[in-house]
């Protein structure tokens, strides 16, 4: 039987703020659409100069700092695509993430 890993991010308090404005930056360069369902979350980013390498990068750092979810890529026509998805318990932490990229359109 597989392992559940702890629902545990293990960024620093000091790596935080960088992680979190990576994500206001990208969504607000990029972020077409964001979809949450239950355990499950969809992002589209519009396939610009460098966004689906910015897409690679944070879900490569993501994955290091937060195991318990699992993120993967996928490219559109015109589109880099994000599927992450968190085990039970997670879907808190899963509502935040999506929120970081989207606090663009907060103050717009």
């Amino acid at each position: 039987m597989p392992q559940e890993l702890p629902i545990a991010c293990s960024l620093s308090a000091r790596e935080l703020p960088a992680r979190m404005a990576q994500m206001a930056a990208l969504g607000q360069d990029a972020l077409v659409d964001a979809r949450v369902d239950g355990l499950s979350a969809r992002l589209r980013f519009a396939a610009g100069t460098g966004v689906r390498e910015r897409v690679e990068r944070f879900a490569d750092d993501e994955s290091r700092c937060c195991s318990f979810l699992r993120l993967r890529l996928e490219d559109a026509p015109d589109e880099v695509l994000l599927f992450i998805d968190a085990p039970p318990d997670a879907e808190g932490v899963l509502g935040e993430l999506v929120a970081a990229f989207e606090t663009h359109r907060k103050a717009a």
